[in-house]
């Protein structure tokens, strides 16, 4: 009985790096890409301590969709993770969008969601 303690520290270890403003900036970030003011989303990590920091979410555009039957992924990179001042890439499932993307359709798409970040982060002033 001794080791429980240990153990529910070592498992719930990982949700207290949790950073609560790259999982709500990210979040923001899908719902412009999709055009949508809800989206449906599962399951949370994010990564604050990482070079570039970085969340990672399952997500379904679809309400109904319970949590275990997600499987798309939406992927941000920021600059630093507390005040977040840009946004360095994101990426729906395996395609990614940044401002280094060859694709111009892509660029543009990065391009429009680093605008919106930065009208939303102006409208909070």
């Amino acid at each position: 009985m001794k080791w429980l303690p240990v153990t529910a520290v070592l498992i719930a270890g990982p949700a207290f790096a949790q950073s609560a403003e790259l999982e709500s900036a990210c979040t923001s970030v899908a719902r412009n890409f999709f055009m949508t003011d809800t989206l449906n989303v599962g399951v949370v990590q994010s990564f604050p301590e990482l070079k570039p920091p970085g969340v990672r979410f399952k997500y379904s555009e679809r309400s109904d969709t319970k949590k275990a039957e997600m499987s798309d992924t939406f992927d941000c990179e920021f600059d630093q993770p507390n005040p977040i001042t840009k946004l360095l890439r994101f990426c729906v499932s395996r395609t990614c969008y940044s401002s280094d993307q060859e694709d111009g359709e892509r660029r543009r798409r990065f391009e429009e969601m680093q605008l919106l970040m930065q009208r939303g982060k102006s409208a909070r002033k």
